[in-house]
């Protein structure tokens, strides 16, 4: 599997991306892309071996610098095409993290290059899209930011 370089411009979240602030899903830069489609799962790792899922999305075409600004549809074709699942709030599309106060959370952002569009329906779950993604992967790549209250 190739390597994929991921930068969100920010190692601390500003407010604009936050759960308090905008809640305006962060654009995501990539290097050494070479895949056509991508899936990005955005997670805060609480507690070792358990995660919370704040964001995925799949069947972004393969460009080299996701958006900002995803709308919280299961669908959308701006500010690029890409599918929304349910996060782990319940809700579809980006949740901007909101730790308790006084706490600093650490949130990855793991993204995958992929050859084809996954066989998913909108508003999947995360397990969902991960078992679609199966033998589909060619590249990987993550970053890391972290946000305080």
């Amino acid at each position: 599997m190739e390597k994929l370089t991921v930068n969100l411009g920010f190692s601390e979240f500003p407010p604009t991306h936050t759960g308090d602030g905008g809640n305006i899903s962060p654009g995501i830069r990539l290097t050494n892309l070479k895949s056509p489609y991508l899936a990005v799962f955005a997670f805060n790792p609480y507690e070792p071996g358990c995660s919370f899922c704040t964001w995925i999305a799949w069947d972004i075409p393969g460009i080299h610098a996701i958006p900002a600004g995803f709308p919280q549809e299961q669908e959308i074709n701006t500010p690029t095409h890409a599918r929304q699942g349910t996060n782990d709030y319940g809700t579809i599309g980006y949740a901007g993290p909101k730790p308790p106060a006084g706490a600093v959370h650490r949130y990855f952002f793991k993204i995958y290059g992929l050859d084809a569009r996954l066989d998913c329906a909108p508003g999947s779950e995360a397990h969902t899209v991960i078992n679609a993604m199966k033998g589909h992967v060619l590249q990987f790549g993550q970053t890391e930011a972290f946000c305080q209250r």
